[in-house]
């Protein structure tokens, strides 16, 4: 009998026992990927287009010969788009640095950035669209708010990495802001600034894209052109955008930004009348349910009663953000040996580093849309979408890490190299960094409901356009709780131990 049981034992696949950092990575990752393969037949990835490969051949031809004497006044929304993005960034540090000061400390601090960086700025465009209008009001609160949550917290996470030497060297007595400024900052500042430089390239992103809300950005143009069919004026578009992000380093420099700053002023201006009491009852009337005011409980459960259904659009963000995940996950494994110093010629890797610069330049919603113009409304665009940014980004990352690995098997080629000698190396850092994306991904799945995918940001859309704002408010907070469960759930997956890739500071 207890030969049987050391038999049975014997037999046990050593990947369903063990504990050291690689097996449970790899149970990890089968368990992801099983469970997506599980929930795929419940995911509506239909094609519903008579030609997509047609549809693909025009936007190509487009992107290869733009229509650059179509576009009507590109530096204008060239102009305008880097003033939000610069203006937004400064307002988030504003606002965030000193939430960051407080953050190891406030349970309440570390709530409220949890919150606001889970609702995705499209999200609050929309709610400041209903005060501010088409104004530049809103695109600066509509980045400044969540940008103050993700400063305070990636902030904090650097202040808390100073080694503590320094400032138990000073003499007793000195004040904790004299403490701060001269033993914490200093060895700090080059990682706040690096980062702060990383967050307005996102801001330059994120201002185009409020251009699918009205605003007008670049973005706005460009979802015109590709939505009335003017392919070669939105490749003339989307070459502007490319090269916006791409000179971002000469155009971007430090000594320019208070040029930049003073000249954005100019462009966002006029600033919108808003009255003082209608912005008050918008923020304390108009979100919430009148029987929640008036508090008659009731009443807020017949208010909640009429609510539709939200079971399918809470289960979609869920399934496409795992799937989303998942496919990044396949994309960054498929793609970061073309952009890898160890693998292919120079001219192969030139060409696989430009396909991750285009894919991860490329915001989701963006290629969502595109997508969605190819394939028809289901699923399957903003499926792809998320996967191709995402994994791009990841192959991005890894493949720079695995630029600074000497091999061990100078010998080994190809295959070889890739399956023996650099993945079991950076495959650690690539999972770590696909669950620091998770939050990042289920933010992104949200919002492709403004495209007509049926996920939570299709109804949070449906009723800003019909006034329903008590209704839209209550979906956001709903978005934002499943941003903070994930975002929960992925650091206790996260192993503490493997040192992840993405060092946003180092981008």
């Amino acid at each position: 009998m207890i030969g049987t049981e050391l038999a049975r034992r014997d037999t046990r696949p050593r990947w369903l026992s063990g504990q050291s950092t690689g097996l449970r990575l790899a149970r990890h990752t089968l368990t992801l990927v099983a469970l997506a393969v599980v929930l795929v037949p419940f995911a509506d990835l239909a094609v519903v287009t008579r030609d997509p490969w047609g549809e693909l051949a025009q936007m190509a031809r487009g992107l290869a010969w733009p229509a650059w004497g179509t576009v009507e006044s590109p530096l204008e929304a060239l102009g305008l788009t880097v003033a939000v993005a610069l203006w937004g960034t400064l307002g988030g540090l504003v606002l965030g640095f000193p939430l960051a000061l407080l953050f190891a400390c406030s349970r309440l601090v570390r709530a409220g950035c949890a919150f606001v960086r889970a609702i995705h700025e499209l999200f609050w465009a929309l709610l400041f669209l209903q005060v501010f209008g088409l104004s530049a009001a809103t695109a600066l609160m509509a980045l400044a708010i969540p940008y103050a949550g993700i400063f305070a917290k990636v902030f904090a996470e650097i202040l808390e990495q100073i080694p503590g030497a320094p400032r138990d060297a000073l003499p007793p007595g000195v004040s904790r802001l004299s403490r701060f400024v001269y033993a914490e900052l200093p060895l700090a500042w080059t990682r706040l600034a690096a980062y702060t430089r990383y967050r307005f390239e996102c801001a330059l992103r994120a201002s185009v894209l409020l251009g699918f809300v009205g605003l007008p950005t670049l973005g706005f143009q460009l979802e015109t052109a590709f939505r009335e069919g003017r392919y070669h004026e939105a490749g003339a578009l989307l070459w502007l955008f490319y090269l916006l992000i791409a000179s971002l380093p000469w155009w971007g420099h430090r000594r320019l930004i208070p040029l930049l700053a003073v000249g954005g002023l100019f462009l966002l201006a006029p600033w919108p009348e808003v009255s003082g009491s209608l912005l008050w009852r918008f923020v304390s009337q108009d979100i919430w349910p009148p029987a929640l005011l008036a508090g008659d409980w009731h009443g807020v459960i017949d208010w909640l009663a009429r609510i539709p259904d939200l079971g399918p659009a809470i289960g979609n963000t869920l399934l496409l953000g795992l799937l989303g995940s998942v496919g990044a996950l396949l994309v960054a494994l498929a793609l970061w040996p073309l952009a890898c110093r160890h693998f292919g010629n120079p001219a192969t890797r030139l060409a696989g580093r430009g396909l991750l610069l285009f894919l991860r330049s490329t915001p989701e919603l963006m290629l969502a849309f595109l997508f969605l113009l190819l394939l028809g409304p289901s699923l399957l665009p903003a499926w792809l979408a998320l996967s191709l940014h995402n994994g791009a980004l990841i192959a991005f990352l890894v493949a720079r890490h695995a630029d600074a690995i000497t091999p061990g098997m100078p010998d080994a080629r190809g295959v070889g190299r890739f399956a023996y000698e650099l993945l079991p190396r950076v495959y650690p850092g690539m999972l770590a960094l696909l669950y620091y994306r998770a939050e990042v991904i289920l933010r992104e799945t949200a919002i492709l409901g403004m495209l007509g995918v049926a996920t939570l940001g299709y109804y949070i859309d449906a009723n800003f356009e019909y006034l329903l704002f008590d209704v839209a408010f209550f979906l956001l907070l709903i978005t934002a709780l499943l941003n903070i469960a994930v975002d929960a759930l992925s650091r206790r997956l996260r192993p503490r131990e493997v040192a992840v890739i993405d060092d946003p500071c180092q981008r």
